[in-house]
């Protein structure tokens, strides 16, 4: 078995429940066990930034896929889930499902770059990866925790913590992530 860590994000719809949804359907993978949920986090669009606030979060998973299989099925939940892609790079969404890290591995091919290639820029990723592993080494990029601290301040304190996972859902509880 191999550990993977998974972002989600919505902007669009009932995001925190598409979340929750995508996270059913992350745990009912073939050959792949739901391990961790982070905290749902509300934070500003990166990219284009002239749109909705994002919902953010990240899970672990322990699977006997091969990772190209696994973003592959990642893919496949995000349209069952009713994603279309229109070809705007970083607009708004009603899902997205990135393969963050998986284990120690480090591909850079066409279709797949692990470690994610932004992955050291994006608080919204590296805040919910650090509540689950702020020791993990990113391949190549250094630990989580020092990924983290690298940020701006501004960059870090933008994001919200807005849900906790309960085990089958979200509890609200909205407050800000010192």
């Amino acid at each position: 078995m191999n550990k993977a860590w998974i972002g989600l994000g919505s902007n669009l719809g009932a995001s925190i429940a598409i979340l929750g949804e995508s996270i059913q359907h992350i745990a009912q993978l073939e050959r792949t066990r739901l391990d961790q949920v982070s905290p749902a986090y509300r934070t500003r669009a990166w990219g284009v930034i002239d749109q909705p606030d994002f919902i953010n979060a990240v899970v672990a998973v322990d699977t006997a896929q091969e990772p190209g299989q696994l973003l592959e099925n990642l893919l496949q939940i995000e349209r069952e889930l009713g994603r279309t892609r229109n070809g705007l790079r970083w607009g708004p969404r009603l899902i997205d499902l990135d393969l963050l890290v998986f284990s120690d591995l480090q591909l850079n091919e066409p279709d797949l770059v692990v470690p994610h290639p932004r992955l050291q820029q994006r608080a919204f990723v590296l805040v919910p990866l650090n509540d689950l592993s702020p020791g993990l080494q990113v391949p190549g990029r250094g630990t989580v925790g020092e990924l983290l601290l690298d940020l701006e301040e501004a960059d870090r304190n933008s994001v919200q913590i807005l849900a906790e996972w309960s085990g089958s859902d979200w509890n609200i509880i909205e407050r800000e992530v010192s």
